[in-house]
């Protein structure tokens, strides 16, 4: 059998690809079971230097398989509490990583999908994406991140409205409102992906996981603590090879070529 998961590599980029088309790339425990282990093998291996999360076929993800949903019965519960815990410390084990994170979104997003999509650096979208909440039509409530990262992105009167109506969201809509970053033709997606990606793997991985710290977690720091931050990561970045390659390279007007 095909795995619900899979991992691919091309140098230096390690693709997360959910891999199951034909059941809309929707989450069960066995996906989020293939899901963990790609995202450890990723968070242990030094030598990636980006990650994409994308998926085959005509959806990115549906979110929480249904069918899951409805052959558990009453015992939905026990389950969900059994994988959902394991499969969040691996979001954010994602989300943390000191390396970029690009998500390629094509077509249908909805529910823990939405978390997945989101949980990316950069998320570039197909012109054919479409967003949908749907926890609430379900009687359930967010998970896989998907409320704070999209309250983060979208502002937390936007995530409400888009949690409580489950009203679609097209690629333009989700541009506008600051939840994706890009949209490129479904044609393009793989290739705008791909060329990103290894860009940013040949890029100062240091500088780029000290501008991930600062980023991220500057909503949580006052000014002060966020100059003191600065501060600090200037300091520890001026004594990286990074730094003498990239100054060396301004210098003879050429590339630079970062190891």
């Amino acid at each position: 059998m095909t795995a619900p998961v899979v991992l691919e590599r091309d140098g230096h980029v390690a693709a997360i690809v959910l891999n199951r088309p034909e059941q809309s790339n929707a989450i069960d425990p066995e996906a989020a079971q293939a899901l963990i282990g790609c995202i450890d093998t990723v968070a242990a291996d030094a030598s990636v230097r980006a990650v994409v999360l994308r998926a085959a076929g005509r959806h990115f993800c549906a979110g929480g398989s249904i069918a899951f949903f409805d052959q558990a019965g009453a015992a939905l519960p026990a389950l969900l509490e059994q994988f959902i815990g394991p499969l969040h410390a691996a979001i954010h084990k994602l989300a943390t990583l000191p390396v970029p994170v690009i998500s390629a979104v094509n077509g249908p997003v909805g529910g823990g999908g939405i978390g997945l999509a989101l949980c990316a650096d950069i998320v570039l979208a197909a012109e054919s994406m479409k967003l949908r909440g749907g926890y609430s039509a379900l009687g359930l409530t967010p998970d896989a991140g998907s409320s704070w990262l999209l309250a983060r992105r979208a502002g937390a009167a936007r995530a409400k409205q888009i949690f409580f109506t489950n009203a679609p969201l097209s690629a333009q809509q989700c541009l506008a409102f600051g939840i994706v970053d890009e949209i490129v033709p479904d044609e393009k997606l793989a290739a705008r992906t791909t060329s990103l990606a290894r860009t940013l793997s040949q890029g100062a991985t240091g500088a780029l996981a000290r501008i991930k710290r600062l980023v991220d977690g500057a909503n949580e720091r006052s000014l002060l603590e966020q100059l003191d931050m600065e501060h600090r990561l200037m300091v520890e970045a001026a004594a990286s090879v990074h730094v003498a390659e990239g100054i060396a390279a301004f210098r003879e007007k050429r590339a630079p070529r970062f190891t």
